[in-house]
């Protein structure tokens, strides 16, 4: 039994050391500092936990308040309480990892929690206290769940009655991205419906005209998809069926609207909300473009709940802003660390139902990041424990990328009059390799007289960046990523590379091998000189240092929470701007004018061979 035991505080303790080594960047997890594991049973005579109403979405909704009284005779400041869905949480035990290991008492992290004193100042007094929490549908039923003990050794006190939506399968928090053709949108939605029971499909069609109905396909994944805990432990959570419609042949810009729908086997129908989107300009086409681009956001609880208050304080503030602005917004491309859930499934269902009023109006695309991708011997470039056992799975499922193979998630958007080549830093990019073919492809094959604006996006800092742990390392980019792309971005001129990973804003002079070869300005016009670098990765997770010395090539820094934007006015002026998501205010923009004779034009490092010949 002692062995047994040494086993398993180890499993744990393999999913802990990668929450500590996150936390050192910003990127722990909350529900990592429960020991659910060690959870024992200590039901307190009197202690009690009540919520109400027990039947939520009576009118359709998919998010509710509810309200909680709860009562525990012998009070603690540690004392917390657990959301957790399924409600029968104690029925949930973990597959054993080996013969010798023996599983704990619960295997179920509670999807949010909150501690019982959080704005009830009494509360170790009289041990009495009331909140509001929000819950999403998330395919199952909801409790609640009163602990003392703390986080680290929880002793469960009491429990709620079960809390349901009407219907737990609906179809829910559609999302869209551009597919992998110019006029193609793909809608993207959760629901708990198998193929076995209902169809899925899309109603949509041209605003105000006859609707057609497209089928949708139907994925999903299982637990033995995991690489490690806590994904394929106390944070596994049966993730639905993920279902993808493709809408074909768009007529450019025109308004479209859309609703998502199972047919069930009796014939009946269960709908979605009815939503709206407007169709891609063509490619090259000369109209007024607005594509808003960040990294690192994460989810939050407008509850109050954990991550609000220490996790990921932007994210609601980031998401606020593109709500509130997003009339002026055609596509949102978020470059990584999606939503942190690193390994506990159930934030991904939270973190949709986030974005919902964004990604179910214009398209959100994203790209891969360590907080998805990265676990030791699963193939990715780097070797550590970010992800939580994820190893890339539920991203790859939960959105759609027009990736020739999603699991690499590396790939290319024409919109208009960008081109935008978004790679993926977790898997190797060096010349030689697959995804550096990819780039270079990218790069070489856009039409500058159509598609002036030419775009590089990854999450991790290829470029340039003044992060404190970076200089720590001796370095101030990703070991090998400039050394391996700045070629490519000086021969193809790629006018912006934009990056996360790094909690801040920065922008640099046009630069190319750590020289400013022209200075920087808030206006730049004339013939391409070298690429301008951004870090955006204030989406909004833990903002993060800067170091003290700063080079020359470093021109704007700002460690506080946003975003960017580009609007492509035409074909010869180009607007980026970077917007605070506290309040809106544009701290930092500039803007480029060049002419088609510009691009062509011979600069450093990207002159063609000319012969003397006549």
């Amino acid at each position: 039994m002692a062995a047994a035991a040494a086993v398993l505080h180890a499993l744990v303790a393999l999913s802990l050391a990668g929450a500590v080594a996150a936390a050192g960047r910003g990127g722990e997890q909350p529900l990592s500092r429960i020991g659910i594991h060690r959870t024992t049973f200590a039901i307190q005579p009197g202690a009690s936990v009540d919520a109400s109403p027990l039947l939520l979405g009576l009118e359709g909704q998919d998010r509710e308040w509810v309200t909680l009284t709860y009562n525990n005779p012998k009070p603690s400041k540690d004392d917390w309480i657990g959301v957790f869905s399924p409600a029968n949480f104690s029925d949930s035990t973990c597959p054993s990892e080996s013969q010798w290991v023996e599983p704990p008492l619960l295997c179920t992290a509670p999807i949010k929690f909150i501690f019982a004193n959080y704005k009830n100042l009494d509360y170790e007094k009289t041990g009495k206290g009331s909140m509001k929490l929000q819950l999403i549908n998330q395919r199952e039923d909801f409790s609640f769940a009163l602990f003392s003990g703390g986080l680290s050794n929880p002793k469960l006190i009491a429990h709620s009655k079960r809390v349901t939506f009407t219907n737990p399968k609906a179809p829910v928090y559609p999302r869209l991205a551009q597919g992998k053709s110019w006029n193609e949108m793909t809608v993207t939605w959760t629901s708990g419906y198998g193929t076995n029971e209902a169809t899925p499909f899309v109603k949509w069609g041209l605003q105000g005209q006859i609707q057609s109905l497209s089928p949708a396909g139907t994925l999903t994944f299982s637990h033995s998809t995991m690489c490690g805990p806590p994904a394929r432990t106390v944070g596994w959570r049966d993730p639905g069926f993920i279902h993808t419609s493709f809408l074909k042949d768009l007529w450019p810009n025109f308004k479209y609207t859309y609703r998502i729908g199972h047919r069930l086997s009796d014939g009946s129908i269960i709908w979605g909300h009815e939503y709206s989107f407007q169709a891609p300009p063509y490619p090259g086409e000369d109209s007024l473009q607005r594509v808003v681009i960040f990294g690192d956001m994460g989810k939050a609880e407008a509850d109050g709940s954990n991550e609000f208050n220490d996790f990921e304080p932007g994210s609601l503030n980031t998401t606020y802003q593109l709500i509130k602005d997003l009339k002026n917004i055609d596509m949102v491309i978020h470059i990584g660390d999606i939503c942190y859930a690193n390994g506990y499934l159930s934030q991904w269902d939270q973190f949709t139902a986030q974005v919902e009023p964004i990604a179910s109006s214009v398209p959100y695309m994203v790209g891969s990041g360590n907080h998805e991708r990265d676990w030791p011997g699963s193939g990715s470039f780097y070797g550590n424990l970010d992800s939580g056992g994820e190893c890339g799975v539920p991203a790859q499922n939960m959105f759609y990328v027009p990736a020739e193979n999603r699991e690499q998630f590396w790939y290319s958007i024409d919109y208009g009059m960008f081109r935008f080549c978004i790679a993926n830093t977790e898997l190797d990019w060096r010349p030689g390799t697959e995804q550096y073919k990819f780039i270079e492809h990218c790069f070489s094959s856009v039409d500058r007289q159509k598609q002036p604006w030419l775009i590089f996006l990854a999450h991790r800092v290829l470029g340039y960046s003044s992060a404190s742990f970076y200089v720590e390392e001796g370095t101030t980019e990703e070991p090998m990523g400039r050394e391996s792309l700045q070629p490519l971005w000086q021969k193809y001129k790629v006018d912006i590379a934009m990056y996360g990973h790094v909690h801040g804003y920065e922008r640099t002079c046009p630069v190319y091998e750590n020289v400013c070869v022209a200075k920087a300005a808030s206006h730049y016009s004339g013939a391409f000189t070298a690429t301008t670098h951004v870090v955006v990765g204030g989406g909004g997770a833990s903002l993060a240092d800067y170091a003290g010395v700063r080079a020359r090539w470093s021109h704007v820094q700002d460690r506080d929470y946003g975003f960017a934007k580009l609007t492509a006015f035409n074909h010869t002026a180009l607007l980026f701007e970077y917007v605070r998501s506290r309040d809106g205010s544009v701290h930092d923009s500039f803007t480029v004018s060049r002419d088609y004779r510009d691009i062509l034009a011979c600069g450093v490092d990207n002159c063609p061979t000319t012969t003397l010949a006549s």
